[in-house]
């Protein structure tokens, strides 16, 4: 029954990876473009640490706008390790199946599993990946691309090209694209080389119909239909403690998001469309609350964006979730005498201030939020699976 509805009237409870998802049948069909938003490493403490230092202790951000709020449950499949990493959890969203850390679009043995993505693009859908991660990072490439380890990074680039085929293809990532000795457009920083073992990858898209940009300007100036644009060596962040880390990607998010909306919404019979800021994660590993404000600011602003076109594009269901929480975050009161802990911030319009405290460097086990609207939305108020969000998609729009 999953994506299927029954008569108009009724409700159907779609039974999704071992928990329930109630919805009103009415809409199982009717959106018409999908556009998942991915704050990689967000949970609920990154979110409030947004929440607190940019809109105050009443604010709201634009994420918070949405009608629906739930939680997921994060877990993978792996046999060895409760906690999931972004290639498992990425799967599970993408395909509706629990798989192995570090498994890219494919199942716990190997065997390749379809995306909503590669659905879409099946149905005459547009289709697009946007990250300030790399590209060919774990999170976008399983919505396009099937191999058994994330580490695959030109593998993953050239079934793009040869097989998935994504519309607009916008991130970090240069280095998996060209062979080694050819260092491309970014200049490599040390422990970075080109290293494509198929020849030069951009130059083969260009021959398939990509257009290729380099930058900002000629993102912005294109007016093709099928763009490849890479910005950076390999994730489009600086990352490092407070004070060496820096979030300035040379192409903003919220533009490259801005570019492959209008792209995509040329197409009469819809898109799918997968944005990530990867900012919140890498600043969480390093446990530097600072740069988490940056990155999560970037990613506020994305999300207005897309709800500006969702104003005019009602049949859209948008949905905003974090594939796992890093860090440990937690917000305390300010104490002068704690000098452990990360801050302090301060709350704007009062006098108050806050400190964060992180447990860990590394991913955690909690649940993520996400927060969703339009057609198909209600179905993830409560508590979900991680796979739960792949069979709403599909059940919303009749993939």
């Amino acid at each position: 029954m999953r994506g299927r509805g029954l008569a108009a009237a009724t409700v159907l409870v779609v039974l999704c990876g071992g928990s329930a998802a109630v919805a009103d049948t009415t809409t199982a069909r009717s959106a018409h473009n999908i556009i998942y938003i991915q704050g990689d490493g967000l949970g609920l403490g990154q979110r409030d640490l947004l929440r607190l230092a940019l809109k105050g202790k009443n604010g709201r951000l634009a994420m918070d706008g949405l009608a629906v709020t739930g939680l997921v449950r994060t877990s993978s499949a792996d046999p060895g390790e409760i906690v999931t990493d972004s290639a498992a959890a990425a799967t599970a969203l993408a395909t509706g199946h629990k798989t192995r850390n570090g498994a890219v679009g494919v199942d716990a043995h190997g065997r390749p599993l379809e995306t909503i993505l590669e659905r879409a693009k099946r149905a005459g859908k547009s289709t697009g990946l946007v990250t300030t991660a790399q590209v060919t990072g774990a999170s976008p490439a399983a919505f396009a691309a099937h191999v058994p380890s994330r580490d695959s990074q030109s593998d993953i680039a050239k079934q793009y090209i040869e097989n998935s085929r994504p519309d607009v293809l916008l991130g970090g990532g240069e280095d998996w694209w060209y062979p080694k000795g050819n260092p491309g457009l970014w200049p490599d920083k040390p422990g970075e080389e080109s290293r494509s073992p198929y020849g030069n990858l951009v130059e083969r898209a260009q021959r398939t119909g990509y257009t290729y940009v380099r930058d900002g300007d000629e993102l912005r100036t294109t007016r093709a239909n099928r763009i490849l644009g890479l910005f950076a060596n390999e994730d489009m962040v600086d990352y490092g403690p407070d004070g060496v880390g820096k979030y300035a990607p040379r192409v903003p998010l919220q533009q490259m998001a801005r570019k492959a909306l209008d792209t995509l919404s040329k197409n009469p019979r819809g898109f799918f469309l997968f944005l990530e800021e990867e900012g919140t994660d890498g600043m969480s590993h390093e446990n530097n609350a600072h740069g988490v404000i940056d990155a999560g600011r970037a990613l506020d602003a994305t999300v207005a964006e897309v709800m500006r076109f969702v104003r005019t594009h009602p049949d859209t269901l948008v949905i905003i979730g974090g594939d796992h929480e890093t860090g440990g975050l937690a917000i305390e009161n300010y104490d002068a005498s704690d000098t452990d802990q990360d801050g302090p911030f301060d709350v704007p319009g009062s006098k108050l201030r806050f400190t964060v405290d992180w447990t860990t460097h590394d991913h955690t086990g909690s649940d993520t939020p996400v927060t969703a609207e339009g057609p198909g939305a209600t179905r993830l108020g409560g508590t979900v699976e991680n796979t739960d969000v792949h069979w709403v998609m599909r059940a919303a729009s009749g993939l």
